[in-house]
């Protein structure tokens, strides 16, 4: 198939689920806004951390992900005219932490032409699907697509992501095959204390997002020796319904009484607890904080610890992510900084 042809199906993608966003439902693609209120409603069922409101804003990101300047931004930087269709099988196992988190590996994959052993997440098996599935329907696309939830066999290469435990498991278990395979990550704002009430409401969308399950939300802020968190605590006060959900408010208990009992000292607004700690990884409904003094030894630190974090958000020159943007990727902000297209090229 054609790149032009590959194209046309992502933009058809796009416009697709645009409409379905705004309600816009012709004749001829009913049968597939049935279909995809099926798998929205069937995610709520299955997944509670999957809300109406995330699902749809991941929609949404991948409709703008996918239009036609971003599409020609993202392939013209590799030849895809001469492949070999069907030339490898590639196993990808998802994670499900958000919703559609494993659909930019699939994406890869199916550009590249290579048959695909999809290996979802019970957590979010049919909002990929349908994504899959739609592709694969225009007819733009050579590859065979397989989704279990088994044992995978007769693949050539694998991309992977879990967490450092289960990724340790990987690094056996695929040590003879091509692979990426990812790990924990997280990531971080700097603030300097300058920042507006708008730049701080935008940090609120990096941190509440998701309920801060995505290794692009903000788990831990680096903030100034001396900063006032009041201005923090009052600009991401419209996040304060994020406690009305049962599974956030009970994490949130839960740490809280954790902290307390070790009489631990917390900054509390109660939607979110703020705990100092010189980790990364904060649990729900919790951010970590560190204070800094010198700017330059921050950024040297953080890029002794590049391996841990996702993004850097702030507003420094040693940032890498404006505020409210870590959730709106570009097709080319690779997972963990590593190409999957170039991999899946290469095999």
């Amino acid at each position: 198939m054609s790149l032009d042809d590959k194209k046309k199906a992502l933009i058809d993608l796009s416009q697709f689920l645009q409409n379905h966003i705004n309600e816009v439902k012709s004749n001829s693609e009913i049968d597939l806004h049935h279909k995809l209120n099926e798998a929205i409603e069937l995610s709520q069922q299955h997944n509670t951390w999957f809300t109406n409101e995330f699902i749809y804003k991941s929609l949404s990101s991948w409709s703008k992900a996918l239009n036609e300047i971003n599409l020609k931004t993202w392939l013209s930087n590799y030849n895809l005219e001469d492949l070999n269709p069907n030339s490898h099988v590639v196993a990808i196992i998802c994670a499900g932490n958000i919703p559609l988190v494993g659909f930019h590996d699939c994406l890869c994959g199916l550009i590249t032409g290579h048959n695909l052993i999809i290996k979802y997440s019970s957590k979010d098996q049919f909002l990929l699907r349908f994504m899959v599935d739609f592709l694969l329907n225009t007819g733009a696309f050579s590859s065979q697509v397989i989704f279990t939830d088994g044992q995978l066999n007769n693949f050539d290469a694998v991309i992977a992501t879990g967490s450092n435990n289960t990724s340790r498991y990987f690094e056996y278990y695929f040590r003879n095959k091509a692979s990426i395979i990812r790990k924990n990550r997280n990531s971080v704002a700097v603030l300097t204390g300058q920042e507006t009430s708008s730049e701080l409401e935008k940090l609120g969308q990096d941190i509440f997002s998701y309920f801060g399950l995505g290794c692009r939300n903000v788990s831990k802020l680096y903030v100034p020796e001396n900063y006032d968190f009041k201005h923090f605590f009052e600009s991401i006060y419209k996040f304060s319904d994020i406690i009305n959900h049962h599974k956030y408010a009970n994490n949130y208990d839960y740490n809280k009484a954790v902290y307390l009992m070790s009489d631990i000292k917390l900054f509390d607004n109660n939607f979110i607890i703020l705990k100092h700690d010189t980790g990364f990884s904060s649990p729900i409904a919790c951010l970590f904080y560190e204070y800094y003094s010198d700017e330059n030894q921050l950024v040297e630190e953080l890029q002794q610890k590049e391996s841990q974090l996702q993004c850097v958000v702030g507003n420094t020159a040693s940032c890498t992510v404006r505020f409210g943007e870590t959730q709106s990727p570009e097709l080319w902000d690779y997972a963990d900084g590593i190409d999957t297209m170039n991999f899946l090229l290469n095999l």
